[in-house]
């Protein structure tokens, strides 16, 4: 008997060895999740701090695991495993950042709406997705994108398979 799949869209994202840190992580969600898409990688200056700038980027997985156990038993141990050490800070740098931001179609972090750095990678995996006014995640994503500094990182790909 198969088990039941559900679909997560992941942030990933990263300020300290960005680059490296971005392509271990995902080496290492293969390891624990099915694969199914990854965005492009998107740029933006860190919130609240002078630290440097966030690399993003979303995914796509399959998990037999729901939304809680994900992030218990595959997110927080990998974070973990490449050094995240959460503070009261939540501006802090860090090495690897893993949030699910849609799970079974339903949107999880509500902070996808407000920033651009969530919206631009995740409306690449989720074009159509609706917010509760009805305005779709690619038209947010642009809206948004006027309104912050992000940028697609065109010289950062990261291949999977």
């Amino acid at each position: 008997m198969n088990p039941v799949n559900h679909q997560a869209c992941l942030l990933l994202g990263s300020n300290i060895s960005a680059e490296e840190n971005l392509g271990l992580a995902l080496r290492l969600m293969q390891k624990k999740t099915e694969l199914i898409r990854v965005s492009s990688v998107w740029e933006t200056a860190s919130v609240g701090s002078d630290a440097p700038n966030f690399l993003n980027l979303a995914l796509l997985v399959l998990t037999p695991l729901d939304a809680e156990g994900l992030k218990t038993e595959v997110l927080r141990p990998l974070e973990a495993e490449m050094g995240r050490v959460r503070s009261a800070d939540k501006n802090a740098p860090r090495p690897i950042d893993l949030d699910i931001i849609v799970f079974d179609g339903k949107v999880v972090d509500e902070l996808l709406w407000k920033h651009a750095y969530r919206a631009a990678p995740a409306a690449e995996l989720l074009p159509d997705l609706l917010s509760a006014s009805g305005e779709p995640l690619a038209q947010t994503a642009l809206r948004l994108a006027a309104e912050e500094v992000v940028f697609r990182r065109e010289d950062l790909s990261y291949a999977f398979r």
